[in-house]
């Protein structure tokens, strides 16, 4: 099933990830009150929508600002970039239990939404006054760089992101180390797709 290439069709029908795609049973439809709050926060910030990954991604001078998707037991708001954030309000949590930079905001509840406006809409501020500067974050030491099309991945697929930190650290090395080997960011995102039925695997980047 092909994954949406229009942000509005998220809101509409889902993401185009499952057989759920365009059914009550989406996992955008519980939640679709605080998504579309999100992404009226969003367009008023003058930020660009596009898809990624399936997902309404939002975009500020040349870089991904934020990201946000629905699932089962939550919707949530992903900020790119984020060790860039100062978290005044101590609101973001890791995208996963071995993930080390706190990037996203999760939702349980659609009234959310509104009582966190505030805080979303100055974390957005900060990250979009960091893209025009050219703000680079720094960088998480480890001995081989995640790169940028993967942790985005991470970031807006739930279950490759349980399945990615799941593995040893051996076989998420041999990911990375294949990933960074592609020149071209393109090569990257396709060898992602096709790399990620071995990710829920359980399987390393080498093996049958």
């Amino acid at each position: 099933m092909p994954m949406i290439t229009d942000p509005e069709d998220f809101f509409t029908k889902g993401c185009g990830r499952c057989e759920r795609f365009e059914t009550p049973d989406c996992s955008t439809r519980p939640w679709i009150d605080g998504l579309r709050h999100l992404r009226r926060i969003c367009l008023d910030m003058e930020l660009e929508e596009t898809v990624k990954w399936g997902h309404p991604t939002y975009m500020h001078a040349g870089r991904n600002i934020a990201i946000f998707g629905a699932f089962r037991s939550d919707f949530r708001l992903s900020f790119m970039n984020a060790g860039l954030l100062n978290d005044t309000e101590n609101v973001l949590e890791p995208q996963g239990p071995n993930a080390r930079t706190p990037s996203i905001i999760r939702f349980a509840d659609v009234t959310l939404v509104e009582e966190m406006e505030p805080v979303i809409r100055a974390y957005l501020r900060q990250l979009m006054e960091h893209a025009e500067k050219g703000t680079k974050p720094p960088k998480v030491r480890t001995e081989i760089d995640m790169p940028d099309e993967l942790a985005e991945a991470l970031q807006t697929d739930r279950e490759l992101a349980d399945a990615f930190y799941a593995l040893t650290p051996g076989r998420q090395r041999s990911y990375m180390f294949n990933l960074n080997q592609a020149k071209q960011s393109a090569t990257r995102v396709a060898r992602i797709e096709k790399f990620r039925h071995k990710i829920i695997a359980g399987k390393g980047a080498m093996e049958r």
